[in-house]
């Protein structure tokens, strides 16, 4: 599959070639407001191979850099919804990485509001943003079928592609703004309004702009079928270039987000069906740096959003910027301190960490100078690692196999230092959630994680965890492997399960504009 480059233009995404189309996220405001060197009907932006190329590459863009408040320069990428901002916002939520400055304050202070809070507001909108982009594809390329534009298969892989960020945008939407499937038995309490039409027309931006919430259980049918067809649409990775089946989405990118739906949902054999896909497919890394070091080239990245010098969301929503080189966000004495995890690991080593006078950043993200390096969403160790926790809850004793495989690789010593069995099956989970905590420290994975385990039968979980001190570089002294990090006065304070800031507010832009969402609201906002 040849797909276009893509272009940056005027500082802004190409985003779909449309003039004049209003997606309701649903401000009423112009968010397809493209600007293509000669702006073209929605129609014509589907009547060539190369305009459906263009589009489908708009979508992409859409999911890598997105808008900040709505400004149009240069500099407004904040990496809206999976770029930097899916990794910044889920980081923040959990306790395992420290907010340095100001950008994230609200998140990892629990202190939102549902019209100031610019960082979440346009999560939000963002990421509806994408969702619209993945419909008009589907319609338009649906359409370019029909018409016999673009053979059945080659549309089809491209249908899928769109069905791929459809799911996953609404699936990380009920993460932040929606209780856990287990809230409620059956599901049945409110999730996010998945939007399956594009706003092209008056008749769907009025539908969409009165899109009430369904349930989470609603939700997940949904997305799980948009996966399934995703996954039986696309092509396998194995017809693309190295660097292509890694930055364009694939039939087993599709298989490995499931691996992660599944284990939100608590459906423990499908997390294992959906990953025994996937043998013989990936392969581990030797060296765990290498999925940084060689991000557009390695073995075990099955899907990662490409950056280039060029194109990326600047120096406010590029990872290396915000990880490494601006040290926005650090290494949290939480995490770093755990005994169970060895002094000797190489994830604590200078590929992976950089230290400044002591205190600890991520080195995952690299390219400080132009901002290349890609934004990881799903690697093959997570994909082991769901597959561990998932046989460790069933009594599988085969877990152990694939937890060894992703911490083993990190060992100083792994013929004496890896995991044998445990004594009970708790403790062999605790031992797979240390491990995802320290393989994909600064991988936006954390909130994930904890917001599945609210109340969990073996590993609970109570709300938002207590947090290091907000608003400056921990203290050097208070990095102490093998000594728990003690909570001290001026640290942020856990915030209980029952607390209405659990979940964000429906952001006011929103629910000024739809009132079936306004009565809607998640209570307490």
């Amino acid at each position: 599959m040849k797909l276009i480059k893509y272009k940056k233009i005027s500082g802004l995404f190409l985003g779909l070639l449309f003039t004049t189309l209003f997606l309701n996220s649903c401000n009423e405001e112009n968010v397809i407001e493209l600007e293509p060197y000669n702006q073209v009907s929605e129609n014509a932006a589907f009547d060539t191979k190369e305009n459906i190329v263009l589009s489908v590459n708009g979508m992409y863009q859409a999911a890598q850099i997105g808008l900040y408040n709505n400004s149009g320069t240069s500099q407004s990428g904040r990496g809206y919804p999976f770029g930097a901002a899916y990794f910044e916002q889920n980081d923040m939520r959990g306790e395992d990485m420290v907010n340095t400055a100001s950008f994230y304050a609200v998140t990892y202070t629990n202190t939102w509001d549902p019209s100031g809070a610019l960082n979440t507001v346009y999560y939000w909108i963002d990421t509806y943003r994408l969702v619209n982009r993945a419909n008009l594809v589907i319609d338009g390329v649906t359409k370019a079928i029909a018409k016999g534009t673009i053979s059945e298969a080659e549309g089809k892989d491209y249908i899928g592609q769109a069905l791929f960020f459809r799911a996953f945008s609404h699936y990380e939407l009920l993460n932040f703004f929606a209780r856990p499937y287990k809230f409620t038995s059956g599901a049945t309490h409110p999730g996010v309004p998945y939007r399956l039409k594009p706003s092209n027309s008056v008749a769907t931006i009025e539908e969409n702009s009165t899109l009430g919430r369904g349930t989470v259980a609603e939700n997940y049918t949904q997305l799980l079928s948009d996966l399934d067809t995703a996954e039986s649409y696309m092509v396998s990775k194995t017809t693309k270039s190295a660097k292509n089946a890694i930055v364009y989405v694939s039939k087993e990118a599709a298989i490995a987000l499931k691996t992660r739906v599944y284990l939100s949902k608590g459906d423990l054999p499908k997390v294992i069906t959906e990953a025994d896909k996937l043998n013989g497919k990936y392969s581990l890394t030797a060296d765990p740096n290498t999925p940084f070091a060689n991000n557009y080239g390695n073995s075990e990245s099955i899907f990662s959003l490409e950056n280039t010098a060029t194109n990326n969301p600047s120096v406010n929503g590029a990872l290396a910027s915000q990880y490494n080189g601006r040290r926005l966000i650090a290494i949290s004495p939480v995490i770093w301190n755990q005994g169970d995890w060895l002094a000797t690991d190489k994830r604590r080593g200078s590929n992976l960490v950089l230290s400044v006078s002591g205190v600890l950043f991520s080195n995952k993200y690299k390219d400080t100078s132009t901002l290349s390096d890609a934004s990881p969403l799903l690697r093959y160790a997570e994909v082991l690692l769901n597959r561990a926790e998932a046989k460790a809850r069933l009594n599988d004793n085969t877990y152990l196999a694939d937890l060894n495989a992703v911490r083993n690789r990190s060992l100083a010593n792994p013929t004496t230092e890896q995991y044998s069995a445990f004594a009970n099956k708790t403790d062999a989970v605790k031992a797979v959630l240390l491990e995802r905590r320290i393989e994909f420290l600064a991988e936006g994975l954390r909130w994930n994680t904890i917001h599945r385990l609210q109340h969990d039968d073996i590993a609970p979980i109570n709300g938002v965890p207590q947090k290091y001190k907000n608003g400056a570089n921990p203290v050097a002294a208070d990095y102490k492997i093998g000594i728990p990090y003690v909570f001290k006065t001026g640290d942020v304070a856990s915030l209980s399960y029952t607390d209405y800031r659990f979940v964000w507010p429906l952001p006011t832009l929103e629910t000024s504009a739809n009132p079936t969402l306004a009565a809607q609201q998640n209570p307490g906002w």
